[in-house]
C-alpha cells in the first residue's frame, strides 16, 4: 500500500525562499510508486494552503495564486491525523501516514511545527520539538554540546535593554574579530563579522531584528567542516566537506551563490582527523537529541582541535545542496535518502 506524505514547505520565516527550492526537489524525488503525494504550503504571512500544482510553481514563487489553493490545517485531534481542508462550507478530512516539512529557520525548523505534529500523533522527518528547539537556540546548544566535552567558541549572550558602557565591559574578554548572530536564525541571516569595537553596536541592531536574544562570539581560526547525519538510534555520516573561503564569511549570499568560495567534497583532511569529526558530529547528534537527519557544522582550527559551531536540523535539500552531496559521497542518491528519511519517521 503507499503511505500519504504531506510535504510542508514555505513558512512565516526569512527563509522562505530557501524552503521553495528545497521543497520543489524533494517532491521531484518522491517515488510516486510508494507514496501519494499532498503538498501543504504555508505563506510569507502564515497563511496555510493545499495545493495541487506543479514545482515550478513553488520555485517561482506563484503556487499561492493557484486555483487549485484552498484553506488548509494540520488537526490537532489525534483521532484525524491529518489534514483539514477547507472549500466553501465543506471540510475534507486527509488522513496522513507521514508529514515532511521542508521548512527553514523560525517557525518550521525551531520546534514549533514540530510540536503541532506531536500533539497531532503523525510521524514526520527529523528531529522532534525539543531537539529542534534546541538546535535552533545556537547559545543553548553550546551550552549543552560544551558539557558533553566539545570546544565551542568563547561567546556571551546580549539582550536589547543592555547599555553600550556595559556592553563594552561584557566583550572585553572577547578577541576580535567577532561574529554577532541572532540565537535564533538561520542561513547566516542577521549575522555580521565585526572587526573592532565602534562596529559592535551597528551589528546588535541588525541581529536585534532577527531575534531579541543575540550571540557574540569570538571567530574561531581555521576552516568550517559539515557532517551529514542520517539515523535514528544507529546514525550514519556522509562524506565530510570542507568549506574554502577567500574572503569574509559563510553568509546568506554565499550559501546560495559559492560566489568567492568553494566546498570540497571529501575535505582536505587525513583519515584520522576525518573519523575524529565523524565521532564529534555524532555525539552532539545524540547530546542534542536528534533523530531522522541533520546536518552538524564543525571549525577545524590549524592545530587540529575540532570546535561546534552549528546544527541545521532541516538542512538545504535542494539536488546541489550540502546534505545530499555528503550523502551522495557514501553512496546515497537523493531518492534513497528521502525514502530512507520517510522509513525512519514511521519506525519512531
Amino acid at each position: 500500500m503507499k503511505r500519504t506524505v504531506a510535504v510542508l514547505f514555505g513558512g512565516h520565516s526569512t527563509e522562505y525562499d530557501v524552503s521553495l527550492q528545497s521543497a520543489a526537489s524533494v517532491i521531484e524525488n518522491l517515488d510516486l510508486e510508494k507514496y501519494n503525494v499532498v503538498l501543504i504550503g504555508i505563506t510569507r504571512h502564515g497563511e496555510w494552503l493545499k495545493y495541487g500544482g506543479g514545482v515550478d510553481c513553488i520555485r517561482d514563487d506563484t503556487w499561492h495564486k493557484h486555483t487549485s489553493c484552498v484553506r488548509a490545517v494540520i488537526s490537532p485531534d489525534r483521532a484525524t491525523q491529518g489534514i483539514l481542508a477547507f472549500s466553501g462550507n465543506n471540510v475534507t478530512e486527509i488522513h496522513v501516514d507521514v508529514v515532511f516539512p521542508v521548512l527553514h529557520g523560525k517557525n518550521g525548523e525551531d520546534g514549533t511545527v514540530q510540536g503541532l505534529l506531536e500533539m497531532a500523533g503523525i510521524p514526520f522527518v527529523g528531529c522532534g520539538m525539543l531537539s529542534s528547539a534546541l538546535c535552533m537556540d545556537k547559545d543553548v546548544a553550546h551550552r549543552l554540546v560544551s558539557l558533553a566535552g566539545v570546544s565551542v567558541p568563547r561567546s556571551m549572550v546580549v539582550f536589547p535593554s543592555i547599555p553600550d558602557k556595559e556592553l563594552f565591559e561584557q566583550t572585553a574578554h572577547l578577541k576580535y574579530p567577532l561574529f554577532v548572530k541572532p540565537a535564533n536564525s538561520g542561513s547566516s541571516i542577521g549575522i555580521t563579522k565585526v572587526y573592532k569595537q565602534s562596529e559592535l553596536i551597528n551589528a546588535l541592531e541588525i541581529a536585534f531584528l532577527h531575534d531579541r536574544k543575540v550571540l557574540v562570539e569570538e571567530a574561531v581560526e581555521g576552516f568550517e567542516v559539515g557532517c551529514a547525519i542520517l539515523g535514528n538510534d544507529a546514525p550514519i555520516v556522509g562524506e565530510v566537506d570542507e568549506i574554502e573561503l577567500t574572503q569574509g564569511f559563510f553568509d546568506y549570499t554565499e550559501k546560495y551563490t559559492l560566489t568567492t568560495s568553494t566546498i570540497h567534497i571529501p575535505a582536505r583532511i587525513d583519515k584520522t582527523t576525518k573519523e575524529r569529526i565523524r565521532e564529534t558530529a555524532v555525539l552532539i547528534y545524540r547530546t542534542l537529541g536528534c533523530k531522522g537527519f541533520a546536518r552538524v557544522d564543525l571549525f577545524l582550527t590549524p592545530g587540529k582541535e575540532i570546535v561546534f559551531n552549528e546544527v541545521n536540523t532541516i538542512p538545504g535539500f535542494t539536488s546541489h545542496s550540502r546534505y545530499p552531496t555528503m550523502m551522495k559521497g557514501i553512496g546515497m542518491t537523493f531518492p534513497q535518502v528521502i525514502d530512507e528519511l520517510i522509513r525512519l519517521a514511521v519506525e519512531q
